[in-house]
């Protein structure tokens, strides 16, 4: 059985996976793409919670309450996290999920958690500029309930329009960059530049995600370096029972001789003292 650091590492993880699956809903991405992952995490953490119950209740029965106590505890801890995840994942989230998934159990990785809890503004928005720079540029027309006329002069606009025009924008401090008074390649240029900064952050996603897989794979061949020390340490085990077995087995037997032997002792011993006797009344 794995210890309880590295199924707190695991619940870690997952709450990551999670926080990246949230991410690639909010930027319109495909967010299935890393759910086999996480199932097999979600499981992987369930067969330790039971390891850790099997664990708990043998040291009940030897008597060591204070690590069984302990031990109790962090199962505790860890059956209220799973829940919450699992909960997360299935679509049906816990009141206490939120906390669960953004608190860290780990305090290094408290950097990581923020990148992963961060939420781009108006994500949408940028499938919308693509679209429209794609039809403008010759590609195949998009139908949209509305139409927009690009015109070499500015057009001077008013404050609603314009916002429900250019609502994207990475700083909501400073609110939208004020367009009213671009051309149609100032646009085109600010609208480009929008877009790098996009998949700049996709990128910075996908390096994120890479680091969670990278984690997974590690845990993974930790967990299967602790089973092969389980595998020897049930083989050394059943060695020396079978060890026991034999000396206990010896032990008998020389038990029963040594009582046998006795047996004969006495019956020779009367046999002698019967001779005498017989002897002497003569």
């Amino acid at each position: 059985m794995a210890n309880s650091t590295q199924y707190f590492l695991l619940a870690d993880h997952i709450k990551l996976s999670l926080l990246e699956r949230q991410r690639a809903v909010s930027l319109n991405l495909e967010p299935t793409s890393q759910d086999g992952h996480i199932s097999r995490s979600l499981d992987s953490l369930r067969e330790g919670l039971e390891s850790m119950s099997k664990e708990r209740i043998r040291l009940q029965e030897a008597g060591d309450s204070a690590a069984s106590s302990t031990l109790a505890e962090t199962e505790q801890n860890l059956q209220a996290q799973y829940n919450d995840l699992a909960a997360q994942f299935h679509g049906r989230p816990t009141d206490t999920a939120s906390s669960t998934i953004t608190k860290p159990n780990d305090p290094s990785l408290a950097a990581d958690f923020a990148r992963a809890s961060e939420r781009p503004q108006a994500a949408s928005s940028s499938s919308l500029l693509k679209k429209s720079l794609r039809s403008t540029s010759g590609g195949p027309a998009v139908s949209s309930p509305k139409s927009v006329r690009f015109t070499d002069a500015p057009i001077i606009q008013d404050d609603d329009t314009r916002n429900a025009l250019f609502p994207y924008h990475d700083d909501p401090e400073a609110g939208p960059q004020d367009q009213s008074n671009m051309d149609n390649q100032q646009i085109h240029m600010y609208h480009s530049q929008v877009l790098a900064e996009q998949d700049e952050a996709l990128d910075r996603l996908g390096e994120s995600i890479g680091r969670q897989r990278e984690l997974s794979i590690q845990i993974g061949d930790e967990l299967d370096e602790h089973v092969e020390m389980l595998d020897e340490m049930d083989g050394r085990v059943d060695r020396h029972q079978s060890t026991l077995d034999k000396a206990r087995k010896n032990l008998g037997n020389v038990a029963r001789t040594a009582k046998d032997n006795m047996s004969m002792t006495i019956i020779i011993v009367l046999i002698v003292i019967l001779v005498l006797l017989i002897a002497v009344l003569k």
